[in-house]
């Protein structure tokens, strides 16, 4: 069958609409909205050299969908990823190859040395991976815990002297507390591509304003008046809310105030109506993982990070 590949129309409602309806299908553990997809494209850096591509069957219908653009915030050079989802049900027929080819295309033309690709872990999915050259390294996990039937951890009845809980919505004059410490979490993420959050504007376009990301239910916890830790939450504005990133900065590590923001948001989140809470992890990130489990958090898939040389250097 004969696959046609274009870009995502821009303010194109159906566009968007097609590639949640796609990721939801193939990856049902992310939290994606129209809104959250048209912001992708609009918000990304120049340097990014983004793309967000949909493979259409012959009768028109957007069957398949990939996320592809350079690693512009590593310091490893040449660095750049392909996230591809086929509609589960029109899987086998080329949909994947043809996106794969496109996106490669457009990774080379742009300097690329290396692509990486999040391939979930599962035999036909790791096949494909491996037919077109790549290769495993890293592992995370997807998690899920029901919050409609599900036991959340009480909130401590007091707080420790100093120790105080802020909405991320009490940010919105000043949110640069919270970008700073975002880079410093970052930064201590276990992965194999490396980021560096140092380009302020750029994080508040993509991240502080991006749609999903729930500025209300996002916790903040702050230590004598500074940000210490905090747990962004993003949402579909119905049923699924998900943990972005969850962390401390290092010198308010060891306190137990990563649970505490965690527990928060998430009661503020069930309150809110939310009845699926989603996060991820990286396998390596045991203090996490443990953190997750005492929520009671339950892993419901794995993705393999898979790298290729591209062009002159494969």
């Amino acid at each position: 069958m004969t696959f046609h590949v274009r870009d995502l129309r821009p303010d194109d409602l159906p566009d968007a609409e097609a590639v949640v309806r796609v990721r939801r299908a193939a990856l049902p553990f992310m939290v994606t909205t129209p809104a959250g997809v048209a912001h992708e494209l609009a918000s990304a850096h120049p340097a990014k050299r983004y793309r967000l591509l949909l493979a259409e069957a012959p009768d028109g219908t957007v069957v398949a969908t990939a996320q592809v653009g350079l690693a512009y915030d590593s310091p490893e050079p040449g660095v750049s990823y392909v996230n591809a989802y086929v509609d589960p049900a029109h899987r086998g027929f080329g949909a994947g190859t043809a996106l794969l080819r496109a996106a490669e295309e457009h990774l080379a033309a742009q300097g690329a040395v290396d692509a990486y690709a999040w391939v979930l872990d599962e035999p036909a999915h790791r096949a494909f991976a491996e037919r077109h050259g790549y290769r495993p390294s890293r592992s995370a996990h997807f998690l899920r815990l029901d919050l409609a039937a599900g036991t959340l951890p009480p909130l401590p009845r007091e707080l420790p002297a100093g120790v105080e809980l802020r909405p991320g919505s009490a940010f919105a004059d000043d949110p640069r507390p919270l970008f700073e410490a975002d880079a410093e979490m970052t930064a201590d993420e276990p992965g194999d591509v490396p980021a560096e959050l140092n380009d302020y504007q750029d994080w508040l376009d993509s991240v502080w304003h991006q749609p999903t990301f729930d500025q209300e239910l996002t916790t903040v916890v702050l230590v004598d008046g500074a940000v210490a830790a905090f747990s962004a939450a993003q949402t579909d504005g119905a049923t699924r809310y998900s943990s972005a990133m969850t962390g401390t900065l290092r010198a308010f590590r060891g306190r137990g105030l990563a649970k505490l923001a965690k527990t928060d948001s998430l009661h503020r989140a069930r309150a809110a109506g939310y009845t699926e809470a989603f996060t991820g992890n990286d396998a390596g990130n045991e203090p996490m993982l443990a953190i997750n489990s005492w929520f009671g958090y339950e892993i419901c898939a794995t993705e393999t990070r898979h790298k290729k040389q591209l062009g002159a250097a494969q």
